[in-house]
């Protein structure tokens, strides 16, 4: 039985069968963590880590040890030449902005070889909106490579890669469509065909959702730069705020005086407090992202088991945190993200509702009891009130916690009578 709630006697069936099913992923997905945590832990042992590299620093920060420190400590993790990792990036979206302003040039070419990019990145590149000091304000062009059935075109990606292709883009995730995520080894086959028609393009990868789902990152096939946001996997569940770019050095640079001003780059920026959470955040992330892996996989499971469709299914390789669960109507959507919500750490009292959501073209229902605001690294649902009816599940801090808030979720649905597959 499950202690505490009251979880219908078939639901819990049901989830102890999920759980058998998911045996054999969840061993593969702690050995992923238990080499990303060696990984990590070697890295803080060669650099030498102590209390020393937590004091704050204030001002202009000059001679921040500990900030510096972390930058080498993140590029070793990430197989990269250099890192910049600060809690001044105020999310995923800016920290991906920092570096492609950061490269990137008037003339310059930006080519996306994963179709349309997420809704938040359309400002920056200025697929959407003018006048805002987008890319294309900056008079550098854009263009994309659809994909081929829900994955990466290589034959149309060799076509379009010339010698005037300044930048290769990747998006990793799947963001809110039902295309699979990329793996490193898509993300290498994808370096290798851009680089045969033109070895010196820079292939950028936004690694958001990604990191630590398996033993290798981008830069360790490749990539030139990768991004990604601290209130994700990279943050462990810790870090309140921030981002990270790694890659060649000499790109690195380029997004620290963009991030700065010209000519101080890394040199200045005062830490505040924040190191040791960065830190420790780093620290605890391979665990978490298998964590949060855990629980992707038995949603995958146990709802599927009810009849409905996931993707990826409970045993497939993954490439990100994101589970797509698909729920056939807006009241099984709504019900769901109630019955996630009601289980959340904070906020558990609130009910969701479906609402007009700013950057949405539908309203759009969320469950999100965290305890830093937008984590995606704690258990999330977002649900768009429209056809297919999907709802995008992400994160967990724990297993068990995760576990215990999607029985609510089906528990919901089945006291509101729209749970299928339960006699």
């Amino acid at each position: 039985m499950i202690p505490f709630f009251d979880i219908d006697k078939r639901i819990e069936a049901a989830a102890e069968k999920a759980e058998t099913l998911c045996g054999g992923q969840f061993k593969k997905i702690e050995k992923i963590a238990e080499y990303n945590q060696f990984k990590v832990q070697k890295a803080f042992i060669d650099n030498s880590i102590s209390e020393t590299h937590f004091v704050p620093t204030t001002g202009y920060g000059y001679g921040d040890r500990g900030r510096d420190t972390l930058d080498k400590v993140w590029a070793q993790v990430l197989g990269a030449e250099d890192a910049l990792v600060r809690h001044n990036f105020v999310s995923g979206t800016h920290t991906l902005a920092v570096a492609l302003y950061g490269v990137l040039r008037p003339g310059d070419n930006m080519l996306c070889v994963t179709g349309t990019p997420y809704d938040t990145i359309h400002g920056v590149i200025g697929i959407s909106g003018s006048g805002m000091g987008s890319l294309k304000d900056f008079g550098i062009n854009y263009s994309e490579v659809p994909l081929k059935n829900g994955r990466p075109d290589l034959e149309a990606i060799k076509n379009a890669v010339n010698a005037d292709t300044t930048m290769v883009y990747i998006q990793r995730s799947r963001g809110y469509e039902l295309r699979p995520s990329l793996t490193v080894e898509d993300v290498e086959e994808i370096v290798k065909t851009a680089k045969a028609s033109n070895p010196g393009v820079i292939v950028m990868v936004d690694n958001c959702y990604g990191e630590f789902t398996q033993t290798r990152e981008p830069c360790e096939v490749g990539a030139d730069l990768i991004a990604g946001s601290m209130i994700k996997n990279a943050g462990g569940g810790i870090a309140r705020t921030g981002g990270y770019i790694a890659g060649r050095s000499d790109l690195v640079e380029k997004c620290a005086y963009r991030l700065t001003t010209p000519g101080l780059g890394k040199e200045v920026g005062a830490s505040l407090g924040t190191n040791r959470e960065l830190y420790m955040g780093l620290f605890y992330a391979p665990h978490t992202v298998g964590e949060a892996l855990k629980s992707a996989v038995f949603i995958s499971a146990l709802f599927s088991g009810f009849g409905y469709d996931t993707t990826p299914a409970y045993n497939a390789e993954r490439g990100d945190i994101v589970q797509c669960l698909g729920l056939e109507n807006e009241e099984s959507l709504v019900a769901f993200c109630r019955g996630i919500q009601s289980g959340s750490p904070v906020d558990s009292f609130l009910t969701p509702e479906p609402w007009d959501m700013p950057g949405y073209d539908s309203k759009v229902v969320m469950a999100a009891g965290a305890f830093t605001l937008g984590s995606s690294i704690e258990l999330s649902a977002v649900a768009p009130i429209r056809e297919p009816f999907y709802a995008w599940i992400q994160g967990g801090l724990n297993y068990p916690s995760a576990k215990l808030c999607t029985l609510l979720a089906a528990q919901q649905m089945l006291e509101s009578g729209l749970l299928k597959g339960v006699d």
